[in-house]
């Protein structure tokens, strides 16, 4: 395989819309398009192919004498013109193989990515922690680019971001934006942080929440008068709260939620689901502002349980349940029924408000 083969795959992938490629050994270029795992009706990759294409990633300019590939490594890779892709190269059974994520070089907007447009309220949060939450492939990184996106084009600030690997580059704006890839520029998460602190920011973006002392160093920096934004893989507000808390020791975990009730500003978790017509994705998206009474139950376990029920009843402050956007969205023919049911936290509450048509826990 040589450079202009897999850049074709590559443009390919682009072209029909894929978020995934996938190369390894046996199997012929496989794309993830609109959610599907779609096989190119091409010859199978051998294992020289795919160690060809792992060279070119990780060594665009040749591969140095006695190179030795790791058995896993995260990487950005661009191709000028066509995108840019976090990719992580993998073995399997004597082989290499590659997953490489589709990352645009234009950030998209709140509109573009139908995003509720209390995200774009949420971002104009200047101290705390802001979590976007949601499985992998559920469009946490676009939403954030977006909101830092916003950041940049809108306001004077220092936004500092720490990804691993870094994913979407940012443009010229009223801001002074820092990017800061682990493993290149920076050894850990932890130390990335500690470092920002140090470097006059007002927004600190880390790319994920991977342990306890991640988790520490940003409440600090909420704590200090920065705004943090990250993400979680947690389905919703709830299980978020849960996550978060449950990163440290027993002891410390009423310090933790005391902490968060009063730091935390935001949940944004989200779920890419098929659109009815057929044309791709669309995010349903629950949004959690911390009022008094949601920080009141952050800040008492036994009350934790009443934070769904309390994002129901706050669409006057921009909140909304995965039930209710799913709600919406069928009323307004982007998903269907089925699709809204299979995703639904209380499937068949859902289905009694699309009868009924209309949804009591709104009042």
């Amino acid at each position: 395989m040589n450079r202009d083969a897999f850049n074709n795959l590559l443009a390919l992938g682009v072209r029909k819309g894929a978020s995934d490629i996938h190369f390894e050994a046996g199997y012929p270029p496989v794309y993830r398009i609109h959610g599907e795992l779609l096989s190119a009706r091409l010859d199978r990759l051998s294992a020289e192919d795919t160690r060809n294409i792992a060279g070119m990633v990780l060594h665009p300019d040749g591969e140095p004498a006695g190179f030795e590939f790791p058995r896993e490594i995260d990487r950005s890779f661009s191709v000028q013109g066509l995108a840019r892709f976090r990719v992580n190269v993998l073995r399997q059974r004597g082989s290499l193989g590659l997953v490489m994520r589709v990352i645009p070089f234009e950030v998209r907007d709140f509109s573009q990515l139908n995003l509720p447009s209390v995200v774009q309220t949420i971002t104009s949060a200047r101290q705390g922690l802001i979590l976007v939450t949601g499985a992998t492939g559920n469009g946490k990184s676009s939403t954030i680019a977006a909101m830092l996106e916003h950041m940049n084009r809108n306001d004077r600030l220092h936004i500092v971001t720490i990804e691993d690997p870094i994913e979407f580059v940012f443009g010229d704006g009223k801001s002074v934006l820092i990017q800061r890839e682990v493993g290149v520029d920076t050894e850990t998460f932890q130390t990335a942080v500690r470092a920002a602190l140090r470097q006059d920011p007002d927004v600190i973006m880390v790319g994920e929440l991977r342990d306890r002392e991640t988790a520490e160093i940003c409440l600090k920096a909420a704590e200090t008068g920065h705004l943090v934004v990250t993400s979680l893989h947690t389905p919703d507000a709830v299980r978020t709260i849960g996550r978060l808390v449950g990163m440290f020791p027993v002891d410390e975990q009423l310090s933790v939620r005391g902490r968060l009730a009063d730091n935390l500003r935001a949940v944004i978790s989200q779920r890419l689901l098929p659109r009815q017509d057929g044309a791709g994705l669309i995010p349903a998206v629950e949004t959690m502002m911390v009022t008094l009474s949601v920080a009141e139950s952050i800040r008492d376990a036994q009350k934790t349980g009443q934070i769904r029920k309390l994002i129901e009843q706050g669409r006057v402050q921009g909140m909304q349940s995965f039930d209710q956007h799913l709600v919406e969205l069928v009323r307004g023919q982007l998903i269907s029924a089925d699709v809204a049911k299979a995703n639904a936290s209380s499937p068949a509450d859902l289905e009694r408000v699309l009868m009924l048509g209309s949804d009591e826990r709104q009042a």
